[in-house]
């Protein structure tokens, strides 16, 4: 027997003439019959409300209008939105040929740049290597120079000394070999010859 507690959650179920001639209770086998209204089984009628419902829909409240319109709209968007893709696109294959363009013309100026910038390293190293040429030529001229002025001054002084030992050593000599009376007669030599 059925608890009372239990009993009064279930729900409440009605059997019915109609029902009970449908079900067909074999002893083997039991078989389950649908339930149909007016013949027709419930994906049926599911399927004849959805019909009436779209009927409906499409002829009496103009939806396929709406519709119509909402998705005419929507490949206006689109179009437009392809239309925009494109043209970006273009811009920006444009662009990148130009930055292309861009790339190729800065790698020229640099290598220009490098040529230029190694020219003038040659250039710069030239003269130095001349303006030192030049500067050791001035610098051993100005060292020979230096040299024979050292040399004649040299040369003057040790004359200078020569001629003051000889005069020295002259007037000694001729202070030791003559006198009054030679000095006398070699002055009277001279003024006759003269």
């Amino acid at each position: 027997m059925a608890n009372p507690e239990t009993a009064q959650d279930l729900p409440e179920v009605f059997a019915t003439n109609e029902a009970m001639t449908e079900v067909a209770v074999d002893q083997d086998t039991a078989v389950h019959v649908e339930p149909e209204l007016l013949g027709l089984a419930p994906y049926q009628w599911v399927s004849i409300a959805m019909l009436v419902l779209l009927l409906i829909a499409i002829f009496g409240a103009k939806v396929h209008k709406t519709i119509a319109g909402g998705l005419d709209n929507k490949i206006a968007a689109i179009k437009a939105n392809l239309e925009e893709a494109k043209q970006l696109r273009s811009e920006a294959e444009a662009l990148r040929e130009e930055y292309a363009a861009k790339i190729a013309g800065a790698e020229k100026d640099a290598e220009a740049m490098l040529d230029n910038a190694r020219r003038e390293a040659d250039g710069i190293v030239a003269r130095a290597e001349e303006d030192t040429a030049a500067m050791i030529t001035r610098r051993e001229r100005m060292a020979q120079d230096k040299i024979a002025a050292a040399e004649r001054q040299a040369l003057a002084d040790l004359r200078a000394r020569a001629a003051d030992a000889s005069t020295a050593a002259a007037a000694k000599l001729i202070a030791k070999n003559h006198d009054a009376a030679a000095d006398k007669a070699m002055a009277d030599e001279v003024i006759s010859a003269l």
